[in-house]
């Protein structure tokens, strides 16, 4: 079964631009310039709704391959989800330090991106981001 979210040609800037509510919006502007200088990639979408940056190449156990953004977000209405953050050795106690978050199998979840340190955020994209680069097939 092929990964049926893939890069695509929409321009991160113009998805952001109609982001609704307004919060996510700007939310959603403040995580792009963020993972941008902390991946020195530019953003591409993935699929309607992620802005990804950096691709590499997975293989399960089976076999199987595709490919994925290093890192990315969606500036949902409910919650920011954050793509890629939590697989590196020094999650962990990383994310213990990052504040009020919650995280799903492949996702941590912001509600307000005010109450987090953007600092730590920044250190997670990093090593997340240099991991996948470490960890090419």
């Amino acid at each position: 079964m092929a990964n049926t979210t893939l890069p695509t040609e929409q321009d991160p800037l113009d998805f952001l631009a109609a982001v609704e509510p307004e919060r996510r919006r700007l939310e959603g502007g403040q995580l792009l310039r963020l993972m941008e200088g902390a991946t020195g990639q530019k953003a591409v979408m993935w699929g309607t709704s992620i802005v990804g940056f950096g691709t590499y190449t997975y293989r399960y156990a089976t076999g199987r391959t595709g490919d994925w953004m290093r890192v990315g977000f969606s500036p949902r209405k409910a919650t920011l989800s954050l793509y890629g953050l939590k697989d590196h050795t020094d999650a962990g106690s990383t994310l213990a330090a990052l504040g009020p978050h919650t995280h799903g199998v492949g996702c941590i979840y912001v509600k307000n991106l005010d109450a987090i340190d953007l600092e730590v955020l920044a250190l997670l994209v990093r090593r997340a981001y240099e991991r996948r680069k470490e960890s090419e097939v």
